[in-house]
């Protein structure tokens, strides 16, 4: 089981989201996404991010490098995974159900509280426009194009929207963090924790890592 200690950088909720590099670049942890779980599905785009928090906000900012880029959807609460996408799914120790956060390039997020793939609650409306986001790619759909692109996302999710108390953080949360791209040309289910199941599925909270907060 892999493990990451989240930085704290309390100066990051004081930036704009769009000049927050330079401090991840140099304070946050960086971690990949670089395990292939499923040998059918042997494309790995180069995937690392940076992670970091501050008292009320996990910071996230990944960075793709791969021979297609997708991104079709634009409105919150799409399927998201079939572009060109990154997730980040959490939970509490204690609890049995987890959190999901796709993001496809251009930033549009998809995000439940869940039981299992099938059982959700969909963040509101106002949940949504509270997860910050900065993409290097303009907020504009198109099909897929094949050649080889490189692109920035930064996120800052607020811990309240994870189910957790801003106030009383606890000293480590459960996780995996992924890369996708279901309906592409280079389809990929690429981990940072393992995942040893038969077939792809990130939906399963079993197989998380430990973050430590």
């Amino acid at each position: 089981m892999k493990i990451v200690k989240v930085p704290y950088l309390p100066t990051l909720d004081v930036l704009d989201l769009s000049s927050v590099d330079f401090l991840l670049e140099s304070k946050a942890q960086r971690e990949y996404i670089d395990t292939i779980n499923w040998t059918e599905y042997p494309y790995k785009p180069i995937v690392a991010f940076d992670i970091a928090r501050t008292d009320v906000n996990l910071y996230i900012r990944y960075f793709v490098r791969g021979n297609s880029l997708k991104a079709v959807w634009l409105e919150d609460g799409s399927p998201v995974y079939t572009d060109s996408c990154v997730e980040f799914f959490m939970k509490r120790v204690e609890d049995t159900n987890y959190y999901n956060f796709e993001f496809n390039c251009i930033g549009v997020c998809d995000a439940s509280y869940r039981k299992s793939r099938e059982e959700k609650v969909t963040l509101t409306p106002e949940q949504f426009a509270s997860i910050r986001r900065y993409s290097s790619l303009p907020l504009i759909a198109f099909p897929e194009k094949r050649d080889v692109y490189d692109w920035e996302l930064i996120v800052a999710i607020p811990f309240v929207v994870m189910g957790l108390d801003p106030e009383n953080l606890p000293e480590k949360i459960q996780g995996n963090f992924y890369k996708c791209a279901d309906e592409t040309a280079f389809p990929h289910f690429v981990s940072w924790n393992p995942i040893d199941l038969p077939s792809p599925d990130f939906h399963c909270p079993e197989f998380f890592g430990e973050i430590y907060l």
